[in-house]
């Protein structure tokens, strides 16, 4: 095994511990009041001091798509809405890449109706059993049984190739130590025509080296992201063609309204006078599989 496996092994290793200590909490945090076994994997103990339900709704979900959705699925995970750019329709089928409790898996059940399908992936087996027991509250409100989850990793898709309509995934990509695998199995597994909505967090310029090296900005979906340019050029790179990037700030404006623990971190180990949002955005990525 070559150190560059090994490498991208432990940063799997560590994300999957951290994510672990998340589905057992039942809500991300960026505190950690003291150490654990629980707090192994990063910023994974205290409370968190923002509403779960009021951050989605910052970052684009309606009141609507919440009314259906088991709340113990919300852990305050996501950094957009990936199911409102995918405009999904019935009938699709569609793969949720790093599902987590299967907060967006149960936005999409929905949208795609009974004659469409939504699959959860994701390598933590906690979020996995945690999204299957949302699955039964999801089709008691529902009426549909239209979910599933299955075990594995996003750089290798328990997927057919060709067989998925729409691929989803919402503050995920960027914690991936292998992300132009990501996209090429992405590629692998849309069907000619498929597309893919992508939520995520990325760089504008590089992280200074204290904030990179924050295990809790890992966990938290910062320290992972790539630049934009460089995920522009991994999504071609797959095979796709005219990515449509667009960038955003109201993740990250509403956690510092919060004065969100994690963010204060983060802005105090920048230069002086520097902004998080100067650093890292949110983005939307949009790509069809010609």
């Amino acid at each position: 095994m070559t150190n560059d496996q090994v490498t991208k092994d432990n940063v799997r290793e560590q994300v999957r511990a951290g994510y672990s200590a998340i589905a057992k909490k039942g809500v991300f945090t960026t505190v950690q009041e003291e150490v654990s076994s629980c707090c192994s994997g990063g910023g994974c103990c205290g409370p968190t001091n923002f509403d779960v339900n009021e951050l989605v709704k910052k970052i684009g979900y309606t009141e609507g798509e919440l009314t259906a959705t088991p709340e113990s699925a919300n852990m305050g995970l996501s950094c957009g809405n990936p199911t409102a750019i995918a405009s999904l329709t019935p009938g699709e089928l569609v793969l949720d890449l790093g599902s987590g409790g299967g907060f967006d898996v149960f936005i999409a059940g929905p949208k795609v109706g009974a004659t469409g399908r939504v699959i959860g992936v994701d390598m933590t087996p906690d979020m996995i059993s945690k999204a299957r027991r949302n699955a039964v509250v999801y089709s008691e409100r529902t009426g549909l049984d239209n979910v599933e989850f299955r075990l594995g990793e996003i750089e290798h898709l328990p997927a057919a190739d060709g067989s998925v309509d729409v691929v989803i995934s919402n503050c995920v990509l960027n914690l991936s130590p292998d992300k132009p695998q990501v996209w090429r199995e992405i590629f692998r597994v849309l069907k000619p025509g498929g597309r893919a909505a992508i939520s995520d967090l990325a760089l504008l310029k590089p992280l200074p080296a204290g904030v990179f090296e924050m295990v809790e900005a890992l966990v938290g979906c910062v320290s992972g992201a790539a630049l934009v340019s460089d995920i522009e050029k991994m999504v071609k790179d797959a095979g796709f063609m005219a990515p449509r990037l667009t960038t955003k700030s109201d993740y990250f404006e509403a956690l510092g309204n919060w004065e969100d623990p994690l963010y204060k971190k983060i802005h105090a180990a920048l230069p002086k006078g520097a902004k998080v949002d100067e650093y890292v955005t949110n983005l939307d990525i949009q790509v069809t599989k010609s």
